[in-house]
This record gives C-alpha cells, sequence and structure tokens, in this order.
C-alpha cells in the first residue's frame, strides 16, 4: 500500500458533511421538498455519526433553528455551519479526504460548477472555510490547482480508483489532461495504483459529465454495483447495456475479474415544470456507520435495489430515502452528502 491512501466510503467516518439547499436558488417550486430530503438525510445519519451542516445564509439558519425546535432536524449529534455555499452537492464541493503518512488530510481540490456550467466561487472556497471553522477535525489542508469531483472516482479501498473519460478526460475541466496525466495526478493526489477507466455509460439529464457515482460503484475490494437497464425501449439500454460489458472486462490488480451486481432502473422520472427526463438511478447510495441510504422513487423497484444493496451491507440497517425532491435539481443522495473519514487508529 502507498504513503497515500484514499479510504473507501464503508471505513470508520468522523462526520457526514451537508448543505442546506437555500433559498433565492435553483430550487424554486422545489425548496421546501428538497429541504425535508436534506433533513430526512440528516435524521438517518445522526442516528449513527456526527452532521455537519453548512447554511449559507441568514434565512437558512433561521429555518434550521425552526426545524430543530420543531423536532423536523436532529438536536444531537448535528453541528450547523454558516458559510455562504452556492448548492448543495458536498460530494463535489467538500474535502477528498486522504491518509498520508497516517495522518489525514483534506484536499481542497478546485471546483469549477461541472466544467463552467454554474456559477461556483462560493462553492469552490467551502472546504477551506469548513476547515478554518473546526469543522472537519485533525488534519493538513492541501489546496490542488486539479479540477476535481469527489462524484466522479470511487475508490476499492485498495488503491484501485474506477472512474470515466468523458468526465475527467473532457477538455471543460482539465483542457491538459490525457489519460496519462489524469493517472499521474490521481496517483500523486490521492495513491493511487491502478485505475480503471470507463467510456460507455450515461444517465439522460446529468448535469456531471457522466459522474461515476451515478453509474457504478464500489461496495467491497473485489465487488461492483451498477446501474442497468433491461428495457430495450428505454433510451439507457445501449449506453447501460455497453457500459456492463466494460465492467465484465476490468481486472484487479491480480488480474482477475470484479463481482458484478446489477441494479434496476426505476421508471422515468420528469421535471415538474418542463417535462425533460432526469437522471435518476439507484447508484446514487449512501454509506455511513452503521446504515446506507438508498434512493427511493415511489417505484416498485425501489424494493429490488435495495435488497441488492442491503445485501452488501448486512451488518448496516438500510434506510430509503425519497430522492424525487433532489433529483428535480440532477442530484441524488451520494452527490449531496461527502463523508469526513475518521483518524487513522494507530494502535
Amino acid at each position: 500500500m502507498t504513503v497515500r491512501h484514499l479510504p473507501p466510503e464503508w471505513a470508520p467516518q468522523r462526520a457526514t458533511l451537508l448543505v442546506w439547499p437555500r433559498a433565492g436558488g435553483d430550487w424554486g417550486s422545489g425548496l421546501e421538498p428538497a429541504r425535508e430530503a436534506i433533513a430526512a438525510m440528516a435524521h438517518a445519519v445522526a442516528r449513527f455519526q456526527p452532521v455537519v451542516l453548512v447554511a449559507p445564509d441568514d434565512e437558512s439558519i433561521a429555518d434550521i433553528q425552526a426545524r430543530r425546535g420543531a423536532d423536523r432536524l436532529p438536536h444531537e449529534r448535528l453541528r450547523v455551519c454558516k458559510i455562504p455555499a452556492n448548492d448543495i452537492w458536498a460530494r463535489d464541493t467538500g474535502p477528498i479526504t486522504v491518509v498520508d503518512h497516517g495522518r489525514r488530510c483534506f484536499i481542497d481540490f478546485r471546483f469549477d460548477g461541472w466544467g463552467g456550467k454554474f456559477y461556483a466561487a462560493g462553492d469552490d472556497a467551502l472546504t477551506a472555510a469548513l476547515y478554518a471553522a473546526g469543522a472537519l477535525g485533525a488534519g493538513a489542508l492541501e489546496r490542488s490547482e486539479t479540477i476535481l469531483e469527489g462524484g466522479s472516482i470511487e475508490t476499492n479501498g485498495a488503491d484501485t480508483i474506477l472512474t470515466t473519460e468523458r468526465c475527467l478526460l473532457g477538455d471543460n475541466r482539465n483542457p491538459d489532461f490525457d489519460r496519462a496525466r489524469a493517472e499521474a495526478t490521481l496517483a500523486e493526489s490521492l495513491g493511487a495504483e491502478h485505475i480503471l477507466w470507463l467510456a460507455r455509460g450515461n444517465l439522460i439529464g446529468d448535469d456531471t459529465d457522466g459522474h461515476i457515482d451515478t453509474l457504478a460503484r464500489f461496495v467491497a475490494a473485489d465487488t461492483i454495483v451498477h446501474q442497468g437497464c433491461d428495457d430495450p425501449a428505454d433510451a439507457h439500454h445501449a449506453e447501460l447495456t455497453a457500459m456492463a460489458g466494460e465492467l465484465a472486462a476490468l481486472r484487479d490488480r491480480d488480474g482477475q475479474p470484479y463481482k458484478l451486481l446489477e441494479l434496476p432502473l426505476p421508471a422515468p422520472q420528469y421535471d415538474p415544470d418542463d417535462g425533460h427526463r432526469l437522471p435518476a438511478g439507484y447508484a446514487n447510495f449512501l454509506i455511513a456507520n452503521g446504515c446506507v441510504l438508498v434512493p427511493a422513487f415511489n417505484d416498485p423497484a425501489d424494493r429490488i435495489a435495495a435488497q441488492i444493496i442491503g445485501h452488501c451491507f448486512p451488518d448496516r440497517e438500510l434506510i430509503p430515502i425519497d430522492s424525487r425532491a433532489l433529483i428535480r435539481q440532477h442530484g441524488g443522495l451520494h452527490c449531496a452528502a461527502m463523508q469526513i473519514p475518521a483518524e487513522p487508529s494507530h494502535d
């Protein structure tokens, strides 16, 4: 194992980072349902570990306080930090935490609004502000001018990273990246020794240029859960079938194939305002100490997906969270949260 190591999401965690949806942002008529979704996530996770909740402004602070008073947000294990974030997608704006020489290091990669699609100056400053407030705990802060979002990489905890060509090699983030440069950066920053690339796979309505956390997730060092589509008439079928073939062809560092588990696709979800299809799927689940939050869409496939994910984590409580409010802004449970790993044990 390298000196620098990226822990997997199922490793012990110190806390989960969430951001409160702000009034006047992009949520429109979906603001209250989005706030209810984040509150549900906070309640679920706070049963098992602390939650750091970013409040972007005074209105958010007041709304959070009112909900805590009405028991709609946790009273215990919830720390509120006022930081002027632009949006809620902490997976991409929060720190990517590595263990370096036995100590945590919070890497503050640049965030540019998914290739300049959205204004993101506040989000780019989020990690530094959390560190200055002491919300991340002990560890060093490392700023990187590389643009890298947490949702674009998956680790198996054994120095292997799974990612997508469309995101990491696109010219709208790091124009000087070719595959060799990207792999060198992942090795230097995250300790990655084995990089797995996917060229296929896409969810309609996705803003991220193919973040891996919407498509395929490690659930163990040798096992990948991935989004499937078994309906040939669905527009996703060709891409997700091709991605499944790529996953089957991947090999670990010992030349062995990965165990693969395919998730069903929920029935199409559409934006209530303009009718465009939303990037709904089940791969965007969230792992915390003692629990796994799984997306739900009021669909029969919810139960099947939960059973598959639950089978991977038999010692953790499975908690369905209605994700229809978050998917309106093209995100999900995993997109909205970032784990802060526990400090390494030196026993």
